[in-house]
This record gives structure tokens, C-alpha cells and sequence, in this order.
């Protein structure tokens, strides 16, 4: 019920959590009312879905609300784009809002309240341009200095403010600001601007305001607004508590919200910041927004993250107050975990080398049944074609392998998944290149399954795939974004450190033939090669497009010896 003061026992308990049960214990909250409040000036990313998870997670557990609210108080970098493909995310992710909110709805509200700040001398016009304000603002060691303006009789100011809504000063001309503390020690203290003035078209409320509040104050009074009991932000906003309270403390607001702060997630090998991601878009240095290898919510979706994966990793990578930041391998690992669970098997081969079985009848097809999975026969068989002509890799095969190399080579025998043995006895060569161009083989007919009657073992694995019975397939290589682990650390330009190689396109593959008419967004493990998924937008009939989401194991973890939570100074 809601109010419940105990955490559920698999909800892992951090200080967030131990606050809330404080505050229903002693009746300070008889109940949980959170949002999730993006400001829509750009797509979704990996840490947004720790603040939604949280946020989510919390109203759930305590059977309380959680609101989606745009904070969309800035016309300038807003758009409908970004509005609609936030709630898209937030659904997919598995969460659903109890209300959704937007701060434009509280213009009016708003303005009555910057109204009664100026009846209460607690707000003034002030007419310094951005530098004068800057200048007079002082620094971390050095205390402001009033401004001229700060004086002004509250009818000239309640006049002057009336005035900037009616549109009749040009932008920068006038703010109005909060009559705080120019001395205090908090610069966010000293009579930050709470209005500005902005001539532009709102996605909403097109061109009825031309004053617009600022975040700060139009943050607090939102939530008061929507009643919410505890507003989570992260770290960078603590030094903008006290405003937050000042502002509700002033109006005398009889609901008033507790913000709390915890430590934005971190990634390593991306950037997380909106407008270096933006810049990333701008200057095509991907393909768009939802680019695989891009860390939106829209760019994991496309690389076939499963929702599933990413609020485990959520859960795992846990709440604190400590800045760090989390490995790339430790949110490969949870999608790789949740995909061996319900990916199902499937052969692909990226880069084909035909062999011929030169004792295997000739026409003669066989449909082998083979489990979708190993472990869950739950999920069925398909059935896959074996005939004389296959394709396997072209590094599963070498002239004069290494003596660690198991897998097929002149004179060598190996297993072909869930079919039979066979040994290569013949190397065609390319008249012109010299590259291998074919094997020739034979089979052991009595192998049928990958076993031998006569207990002969075999070291070597390979899947293959039937020339005749096989599809064609565009498969795309995703890997890091960039070379280094903390792209744009210092005074590096962040762009210079991308990886020129994070993408490969290999068109030729050839996979099951079963795939043709696998659906958008469909997952698949192709076996000894990792997990992949259907393009959502690519993807076609007769040319199926396959990204792949993760490797098997984790090829980056040699190359670092970094710990998984590593402290990290933003």
C-alpha cells in the first residue's frame, strides 16, 4: 500500500532508500511521489537511464507515483524530436509515467509566483548586460557586488516586468533576478536570474511568451506544483539546493520537496556530455543520433541491447555519492549475460571459404534438426541444411597452422556444429592472387551429430553453413567509439580521439537460411562469433542487416588493467 515503510527486500538498499524510510517512519511523507524531468534539447543516453531507473524503480517499490516532465523552459534548443523519442525511451526501458507533465504548463504560475517574489522585495529587474553580470557576480574566493538596479521601488519592477512579458525590450536588455545575497559564500546565492528574456517559437506554447524562467526556479515550483515528495538529481545540482529551498521557503509553498543528490553514471571509451553528442551528430561524425555506437538509448536499442540488460546494469552499478566511472566491459557483460539466456543459436559465417565434400553425394540435402538453444529445449529446434558444398570461415582454415591452432588445416580433422566430421586433403589456390580460393574434403558419414562410434576425439569446432541452402546478409561490426579511455581528459579535442575503425561493413556473409524472415530488432547468438540483432531501420526483405550487439567474451579486457569502478575526477 502506499506509504508502506519497508523496502522491499530485493530492492538493494542504498541512502536514497534509507532517507525515504526515514521520512515514512517518522510521517514527514505518507507517501513517494518522484519524476523523471529531461529538459528535451536532445536524445536520451546510458545515464539518463540510471536517473529513470531510479526514479521508476523508487515510486514502484514504494507503490507510490513517479510524473515524466519535460522541463522545457528554453524554446531555443527545444524540439517536438526530442520530446517524443524521451517517452519512446522511457517505455521501452519498462517504466510507465503515472502523469505526464510539462514546465510549460506552468507558465502562468510561474509568472504569478516571480509576481509575488517582486510584491515581497525578494526579486528585481535588473538591467546589466551579461558582462556587467558577470563581473559584478565575483568569484569563489571574492564576494559579488550589488547591482545599481537592485534598488528599484517594487512598482517600478512589477512595471518592468510587465513590460518584458509584453515583449517590449529586446533580449539581454532586462532580467529579473532574485534578491538573495551578493556576499555568500554559494555564487548560485547571489540574486541568480530567475527570468530571462527569449523572442523564439515554443514547441508548445508557440509564440505567447517571450519571457522565460530559468531552471533553478522553475524546477523547484514544479515539483511543488506536482506535489513531489523527493527530488533525485545528481551531484552537480547540490550546490543549487539552497536556491532551491530559498525559493520555496519564500513563496511560504505549503508543499515543499527534498532534493537529493546522488553521482551521475560515467562511462569509459564514449562521452556522455549532450552537446559533445550533439557535436558528434552536427559534424556526421556518426550516422544520427541512434548510431550504434552511440551511448542514446536509441543507439543501444538499434545495436540490440536489451532493456532488460541495461536495468540490470543500473541495478549492479548501484547508488552512491562518490563520482566514478564505470567500464564499458561491465555493461557489455550484462547484455552478454541476458542475451546467452534468451538469444537464440543460429550459424552465420562473416568472411566464406567454400569447401567442397568429395564424398558426399552429390544433390543429396540433409535437414539436421538443431536446439535454438542449448540449455532451454523449451525454445524448439530448426531445422538446417547440410549438402556438399559449404561455407565456413576463412580464418578457421590454415595451410601450415601453429601448434595451437585447432581448427582445420591440410591433413587435419575437425567438427562441423551438429553435423559431421570431415578432413581436408586438397588447397585451391587463386591462379591469380595465390589466396586460398577452395577446400576439398572428405566426410565421416558415421559422425552424423559431432560424435565418433570409435571414441575419436577432435579439438576443433567450426560453424558452417550449406552454399545452396544459405541467405546473403549485410553484417555491421560495431566497436568502441573511441581509442582512448577518457575521450576529451585535459585539454584534449575529443574528435581527434575517435576510432577509425568502430565500424566495419562486411555485405557477403552468409547466415541460415532460416533468418530470412527474422523481424526488426529480432536477437540471435551466431555461434563462435557473439550476439547480433535485426536492424530496426535497415533491415529489409531479401536484404537482412545484421549489427552485432557484443562479442562472446570480452576482447578489451587484456588490454586494461583499470578496476571496473574506477574514481574519476569530472
Amino acid at each position: 500500500m502506499i506509504g508502506s515503510t519497508n523496502t522491499p527486500a530485493a530492492a538493494p538498499s542504498h541512502f536514497i532508500r534509507q532517507r525515504i524510510d526515514d521520512d515514512l517512519k517518522t510521517g514527514k511523507n505518507h507517501s513517494v511521489v518522484t519524476r523523471f524531468p529531461p529538459e528535451p534539447n536532445g536524445y536520451l543516453h546510458i545515464g539518463h537511464a540510471k536517473s529513470i531507473c531510479l526514479n521508476f524503480g523508487l515510486a514502484t517499490d514504494y507503490h507510490g507515483k513517479c510524473n515524466l516532465r519535460f522541463d522545457d523552459t528554453n524554446p531555443v534548443k527545444e524540439d517536438v524530436e526530442y520530446v517524443e523519442s524521451i517517452q519512446e525511451d522511457v517505455l521501452w526501458l519498462g517504466f510507465q509515467w503515472h502523469s505526464l507533465y510539462y514546465a510549460s504548463d506552468y507558465f502562468e504560475k510561474l509568472y504569478e509566483f516571480a509576481v509575488e517574489l517582486i510584491q515581497k522585495e525578494k526579486a528585481y529587474v535588473c538591467s546589466l548586460n551579461s558582462d556587467e553580470m558577470r563581473e559584478y557576480r565575483g568569484t569563489l574566493t571574492t564576494a559579488g557586488r550589488e547591482s545599481p538596479y537592485r534598488d528599484r521601488s517594487v512598482q517600478e519592477n512589477l512595471e518592468l516586468f510587465q513590460r518584458m512579458r509584453q515583449g517590449k525590450f529586446e533580449e539581454g536588455a532586462h532580467v529579473l533576478r532574485a534578491r538573495i545575497d551578493m556576499a555568500s559564500s554559494n555564487v548560485n546565492l547571489r540574486d541568480p536570474a530567475i527570468y530571462r528574456i527569449r523572442k523564439a517559437h515554443h514547441h508548445r506554447t508557440g509564440n505567447q511568451w517571450c519571457i522565460y524562467p530559468m531552471y533553478d526556479y522553475a524546477h523547484c515550483l514544479s515539483d511543488m506544483l506536482e506535489g513531489i515528495t523527493h527530488s533525485i538529481c545528481t551531484l552537480e545540482f547540490e550546490d543549487h539546493r539552497p536556491l532551491y529551498d530559498w525559493i520555496l521557503d519564500t513563496l511560504k509553498t505549503t508543499v515543499h520537496p527534498q532534493q537529493i543528490e546522488f553521482s551521475r553514471l560515467n562511462l569509459d571509451y564514449t562521452v556522455m556530455s549532450k552537446r559533445k553528442l550533439l557535436q558528434l551528430v552536427q559534424e556526421k561524425k556518426v550516422l544520427g543520433w541512434d548510431d550504434p555506437r552511440m551511448p542514446t538509448l536509441q543507439g543501444l536499442r538499434r545495436r540490440g541491447f536489451t532493456p532488460e540488460s541495461l536495468r540490470d546494469f543500473c541495478e549492479r552499478v548501484g547508488v552512491t555519492k562518490k563520482e566514478s566511472c564505470i567500464e564499458m566491459g561491465f555493461l557489455e557483460t550484462c547484455v552478454r549475460e541476458d542475451l546467452d539466456r534468451i538469444a537464440p543459436r543460429s550459424m552465420c559465417v562473416l568472411n566464406p571459404l567454400r569447401v567442397v565434400i568429395e564424398n558426399y553425394p552429390e544433390g543429396e540435402v540433409e535437414e539436421l534438426e538443431v536446439p535454438n538453444h542449448p540449455n532451454r529445449p523449451e525454445m524448439g529446434t530448426r531445422k538446417v541444411e547440410f549438402s556438399r558444398v559449404i561455407l565456413i570461415e576463412q580464418g578457421d582454415f590454415m595451410e601450415n597452422p601453429p601448434p595451437k591452432f585447432f581448427r582445420l588445416g591440410l591433413g587435419r580433422e575437425v567438427r562441423l556444429r551438429s553435423a559431421y566430421f570431415i578432413r581436408c586433403h586438397q588447397v585451391i589456390h587463386d591462379p591469380i592472387t595465390g589466396q586460398v580460393q577452395e577446400l576439398r574434403c572428405t566426410y565421416d558419414s558415421a559422425t552424423r551429430g559431432g560424435s565418433a562410434p570409435d571414441g575419436r576425439k577432435v579439438k576443433g569446432t567450426l560453424h558452417w553453413v550449406s552454399e545452396a541452402h544459405s541467405i546473403q546478409v549485410e553484417v555491421r561490426l560495431y566497436d568502441r567509439l573511441f581509442n582512448v579511455q577518457f575521450p576529451g581528459a585535459g585539454d584534449q579535442d575529443f574528435l581527434t580521439q575517435m576510432n577509425p575503425n568502430s565500424l566495419e561493413i562486411l555485405k557477403n556473409c552468409r547466415a541460415e537460411k532460416s533468418l530470412t524472415q527474422a523481424p526488426p530488432e529480432s536477437r540471435f547468438q551466431f555461434e563462435r562469433q557473439g550476439y547480433f540483432c535485426v536492424d530496426r531501420w535497415d533491415s529489409r526483405p531479401g536484404h537482412p542487416v545484421f549489427n552485432r550487439t557484443v562479442t562472446l567474451k570480452d576482447s578489451w579486457a587484456k588490454e586494461k588493467n583499470t578496476s571496473r569502478n574506477q574514481s574519476l575526477t569530472i
